[in-house]
């Protein structure tokens, strides 16, 4: 059985547009190689940390949603580890009411945009 998920990770501000993208392009690998459907993504930028992580007080964000089989979230995490690229990641399972408002808010945000 397929679950939903949600992962958000926060790699260091010193990478360039272009090795951002490759981070990214890796994950996104990784989840498809491990027969993941991809539901939506979403680059949030360069935001500013509630508290400094490894002596850095911002970092780029990158939210990715997806279904796959429970036992992928392992590799994935292993992965996230192992880079480092990335100063922070989570996880987690969406419930129904996750999902659902999880619609919700990406159709207000595409109306929005076409206004």
């Amino acid at each position: 059985m397929l679950n939903n998920y949600e992962t958000v990770f926060i790699t260091t501000p010193v990478l360039s547009e272009g090795q951002m993208k490759e981070a990214v392009d890796k994950f996104l690998g990784i989840l498809k190689k491990g027969g993941a459907e991809i539901v939506h993504e979403e680059n949030w930028g360069l935001k500013k940390l509630a508290y400094p992580i490894q002596k850095k007080s911002t970092g780029f964000y990158y939210l990715i949603e997806f279904r796959s089989e429970g036992e992928l979230i392992q590799k994935l995490e292993t992965e996230y580890r192992r880079d480092e690229k990335v100063i922070r990641f989570l996880t987690f399972k969406m419930d129904k009411y996750s999902v659902a408002y999880s619609i919700k808010k990406r159709s207000k945000k595409e109306a929005k945009k076409e206004e």
